[in-house]
């Protein structure tokens, strides 16, 4: 079994891969899904006992030439290939002050501007540093807003108000090894881990997933505790002034029963 997260993710991105997706031959019995350990090595130029020692775990800090062969050879996606990166400690990480540093003052004017639109600032660990009013409304019904993940996962409201809460139990996990960084964990994301597998069932096993999903555009049914089924248009913005944090912009699509 993986000893760190880096190995996890090599050994889950590996069984994706199918042999003919890098062009190599798939007769014959496989005894496991995707790719072998010696084909990885073939492909990103390693030795086959280097690579196991990185899934393994007894190497954890692989330079970035051998990185970059290994995103080749696991056909990983940009955000996997960044997530990559940071878990080698070799991606240029924001640092435990990302997770402290306020919401602009103009860019919180400007939220509140918007009549129409919701808006929620995330930090890296996908706390929420401020809604405007209209986001305020569509989470009236949940009593703790301080970290999404924990309120799709742990809010005794969210089941009920994610109608489809598989899925976004999935995403929003993915979205959170998308975003934070791994290269030094700050003690809020550990804090964040530690409650998540301590107090959600489902948490320990989606992590172990290592899928690395970023925010981007999505739409989604809710069911507000007044308003009934809602359908909701969210687009994700990277805040330029404030590194590592998002901008979560919505629009209601349509209103129903339920």
């Amino acid at each position: 079994m993986p000893r760190t997260e880096l190995g996890g993710f090599l050994m889950t991105r590996r069984a994706k891969v199918t042999p003919e997706v890098v062009g190599m031959p798939a007769a014959g019995e496989r005894r496991v899904p995707g790719l072998r350990r010696d084909e990885v090595a073939a492909i990103a130029g390693l030795s086959v006992d280097y690579y196991r020692s990185l899934e393994q775990g007894k190497e954890t800090r692989p330079s970035e030439v051998i990185l970059a062969g290994l995103s080749q050879a696991l056909r990983l996606t940009v955000a996997e290939e960044r997530h990559l990166y940071a878990l080698a400690g070799a991606a240029r990480r924001l640092g435990a002050e990302a997770t402290v540093q306020p919401v602009p003052v103009e860019l919180l004017n400007l939220m509140d501007s918007w009549s129409d639109s919701g808006a929620i600032v995330l930090d890296p660990v996908l706390d929420v540093l401020a809604m405007n009013a209209k986001a305020r409304e569509l989470f009236a019904g949940f009593g703790e807003t301080a970290n999404l993940v924990e309120m799709v996962l742990l809010a005794p409201e969210g089941r009920r108000f994610f109608v489809e809460w598989e899925a976004s139990a999935e995403e929003t996990v993915a979205n959170l090894r998308a975003s934070a960084d791994f290269a030094v964990a700050p003690a809020r994301l550990r804090e964040l881990l530690g409650r998540l597998k301590a107090e959600s069932p489902e948490f320990p096993g989606l992590w172990e997933r290592h899928d690395v999903w970023p925010k981007t555009h999505e739409t989604k049914v809710l069911r507000h505790p007044t308003r009934g089924l809602l359908s909701i248009d969210f687009h994700a913005f990277n805040v330029a002034s404030v590194p590592g944090h998002q901008l979560l912009i919505y629009q209601e699509k349509g209103v129903g029963e339920g």
